[in-house]
């Protein structure tokens, strides 16, 4: 192992600025802490998916009404993640992912109240808006403390939080439903997220990550303005990606319970060990993805995009549609963590190349613009498909569906010239 002693010390700004001094394990456990908030965001998102069938039989819902739920999340972060990506640029993530947590944690505890469907619908938009800086912080967090040859890196462990949570969820959520009922289920799922507080208090409160994780980049009158962030041409590529592989990934994450049920007749109770299998090869496509992409990256010339290795991820990523072949519950998983582990590869690609691209004064509203693009794929297609399922009666057309949709929008950004990295990599 490198002994840290020996490593350059990780800034947070360019080098033209004077900036603070943070170690490679501080900047490290700053990382994976980040990581952890996606983590805990999605321990309470994802409590709804792990108990569907039983929310679906107390509060007597359709699939295309669980649908409704789905999205109703997804349109609230899509309204929330723009603003929150502005929010947390102005304010640091130090205190904006604090803040949220404590806000998401409390609207996630609320769903043990709700008393019907209307009151379920209402509670997942406020969610869905109290999560929102979720991945902008966590996001920018990466940006700020780690030298642009480890962000690929770091990137492939960020989107690693987002699994963990997925498979809290569904061991946590059951049992708790199973031994004392829905309600305290929901209630215990969002006390996951105290967890995360200490953790944050510790490694970001401390000099220098105080100083490194609220400092500004640019003065607010220099920061460039919401309609630049929108149209910059790296972050619209980036979206054309996220857009094409968000309905795949988001719908074997959502509706892989209500699957294991009704296509191998899996109790709810016992589908938590089953979704661990896509979840952990999830992690491990991303990790893998990311560590490649930075080492493969220290030898491209100019910032280059990695083009081999993303055609790599988004092959993966199609075997997505296979899922509802499997013979068996664990084939089905296998098959359905084959294209998560390409999802993930691609997530933790594209996202650390247009970060590469961006001023980093806008990390955060460049990362809320990419969330809202998942949310906005997710909006149109979970009616979608839960209509396709109400009106088939099975899971292959919608696995196949989602598959060949990854295709067009990744091609394409393949095939895009990406515009020049920004100064700051390009000096590094």
């Amino acid at each position: 192992m490198i002994r840290a002693s020996i490593l350059p010390p990780v800034t947070n700004a360019p080098s033209s600025s004077a900036s603070p001094a943070l170690s490679r394990p501080h900047a490290w456990a700053l990382a994976l802490t980040a990581t952890l908030t996606m983590a805990v965001s999605y321990v309470d998102r994802q409590a709804l998916a792990a108990l569907a069938p039983t929310v679906s039989k107390v509060f007597d819902l359709s699939d295309t009404q669980y649908g409704w739920l789905v999205s109703a999340f997804s349109v609230a972060y899509l309204a929330g993640a723009p603003f929150a990506g502005w929010l947390v640029d102005h304010l640091g993530a130090r205190r904006g992912l604090l803040g949220a947590v404590v806000a998401w944690s409390l609207v996630a505890a609320a769903h043990a109240l709700a008393p019907s469907f209307t009151g379920l619908l209402i509670l997942r938009v406020a969610l869905g808006l109290t999560e929102s800086p979720s991945f902008p912080g966590a996001a920018q967090t990466i940006q700020r403390v780690l030298p642009p040859a480890d962000r690929a890196r770091g990137f492939g462990f960020l989107f690693t939080g987002s699994s963990l949570g997925a498979i809290v969820a569904p061991q946590l959520a059951p049992f708790l439903e199973k031994t004392w009922g829905l309600r305290i289920a929901f209630l215990g799922t969002a006390l996951v997220g105290l967890l995360w507080v200490p953790l944050w208090l510790l490694f970001a409160w401390r000099s220098p990550a105080r100083e490194v994780l609220d400092a500004a980049h640019a003065p607010s009158a220099n920061r460039p303005r919401a309609r630049s962030v929108l149209t910059h041409p790296a972050v619209l590529r980036a979206t054309l990606a996220i857009m094409a592989s968000a309905p795949a990934t988001g719908f074997l994450l959502n509706w892989a319970s209500k699957y294991l049920a009704a296509g191998h007749g899996i109790p709810q109770a016992k589908v938590g060990p089953y979704l661990i299998i896509p979840l952990v090869l999830f992690d491990a496509g991303a990790i893998l993805f990311g560590h490649f992409a930075s080492v493969r990256g220290r030898a491209r010339v100019g910032g280059a995009p990695d083009r081999p290795l993303f055609a790599i991820g988004i092959a993966l990523h199609v075997m997505l549609a296979l899922t509802a072949f499997g013979r068996t519950p664990v084939e089905s998983m296998v098959l359905g963590g084959l294209g998560l582990a390409g999802g993930g590869g691609v997530f933790a690609m594209l996202t650390a190349d247009m970060l590469t691209r961006v001023p980093p004064s806008i990390a955060s509203a460049a990362s809320g613009v990419c969330a809202a693009a998942q949310s906005l794929a997710l909006i149109v297609a979970s009616p979608v498909l839960g209509r396709l399922i109400d009106i088939t009666g099975g899971y292959r057309i919608p696995f196949l569906a989602v598959g060949a949709w990854v295709l067009p929008g990744c091609i394409a950004w393949l095939l895009w010239s990406p515009p020049p990295l920004h100064e700051e990599r390009a000096s590094a």
